[in-house]
């Protein structure tokens, strides 16, 4: 079966088909609902793939929520970082405290159109940019017990601890699951 996943961005479709090589790439221009609460942007987007085109589609959104902010910028993170930049969320940091979730909720719509949901959050704090790799605010990210920013490490060891990995490897177990279920 083969699975699309949408996305126009091209830094998440190398972190997913490094972990998943099978998936296949559509870059379709979906709407993406402004809201907090990541499930109905997910669910939005995959309600709109499926007035594009048939069979099973990956959508994801990665989200920072800092403690002190009540969650925020959350889903929004993407316009905070055109706003204001990784410097100005770091500066938040300072007011509102540094300890933050970065998480990763992946929808996935089978050819039925039944969707699930598969998730991977990190804790860590927010620290001054540092490092070239990643993206968004990679920089100022640093998951608890390490001692590099996401944007310090390497591909291969982002993708040993992100979050996308782990709600990738949720994804690939139930997949596996339907598999076995349908032989």
């Amino acid at each position: 079966m083969t699975i699309f996943f949408i996305t126009g961005n091209n830094d998440k479709l190398r972190e997913v088909q490094a972990l998943i090589p099978d998936v296949q790439h559509i870059d379709l221009d979906l709407p993406e609902i402004q809201e907090v609460d990541p499930y109905r942007i997910i669910a939005a987007k995959l309600e709109g793939a499926r007035t594009c085109r048939s069979g099973a589609f990956l959508v994801e959104d990665t989200s920072l929520a800092l403690d002190g902010m009540g969650g925020l910028p959350g889903p929004l993170a993407k316009w905070f970082v055109k706003a204001i930049g990784v410097d100005g969320i770091y500066a938040l940091s300072k007011t509102f405290g540094a300890r933050a979730t970065a998480r990763t909720i992946i929808g996935y719509a089978d050819e039925n159109g039944e969707v699930r949901f598969f998730e991977g959050s990190l804790r860590g704090r927010l620290v001054p940019p540092r490092g070239t790799h990643g993206f968004d605010w990679d920089a100022i990210f640093q998951p608890d017990g390490s001692e590099k920013t996401l944007a310090e490490m390497s591909q291969q060891e982002k993708n040993q601890c992100s979050m996308r990995r782990l709600a990738v490897a949720s994804l690939q177990q139930y997949l596996k699951q339907e598999e076995k279920e349908t032989i």
